[in-house]
């Protein structure tokens, strides 16, 4: 009896067994396309110039972070900016585009911190004029340029010329920032 009750519990398990021993294996390729990026923070919103005297130029400090990560052998990068909307020249207060004396500027001198990972970073030269028709250079990046992830400091110092004309009040012009990278 016992036999006879021990003979189907074999067979049932032998079946079972073969029901669940089936194994498989699976493979697959992970592709990825690292491009070259880039971005920008302005770190200081709003700057504003202040004088150090009596028709002293204006001058102030706006810092920026940068992100970066050029092409290797044939990329670069460019960090530019433009005066995109002029101070109210109608008011008779500074005016980038047509300043009320001929050499009155708002101008600016750079500094780019290295890529903190690879490749190496040029502040412009010297003083810059800030234009409102075309963007002028902060810096440049060499090919194969990378960043810190937590991304690297930048700043621009300005220098407003203080002229008598302009009429009491106060002004605002916006600037803005770009960069990129091949």
């Amino acid at each position: 009896m016992k036999r006879a009750l021990l003979a189907p519990l074999i067979a049932l398990l032998f079946t079972a067994s073969f029901a669940y021993g089936q194994a498989g294996t699976g493979t697959t390729t992970v592709s990825v396309t690292v491009a070259a990026e880039a971005a920008l923070t302005v770190t200081t919103g709003t700057t504003t110039l202040t004088t150090a005297g009596f028709f002293a130029n204006y001058t102030g400090t706006t810092n920026l972070t940068y992100y970066l990560r050029t092409t290797q052998g044939t990329g670069g990068g460019n960090l530019q900016l433009e005066v995109t909307t002029d101070f109210p020249c109608a008011s008779g207060g500074p005016c980038v585009g047509t300043p009320p004396t001929a050499g009155d500027t708002l101008s600016y001198t750079c500094t780019v911190a290295n890529p903190g990972n690879s490749g190496s970073a040029t502040a412009c030269s010297g003083s810059v004029n800030a234009s409102t028709t075309a963007l002028s250079n902060v810096g440049t990046f060499t090919a194969g340029s990378s960043s810190l992830k937590a991304g690297n400091a930048a700043s621009v110092t300005w220098a407003l010329t203080d002229d008598p004309k302009y009429k009491t009040g106060t002004y605002t012009a916006t600037v803005t920032f770009s960069i990129s990278a091949t």
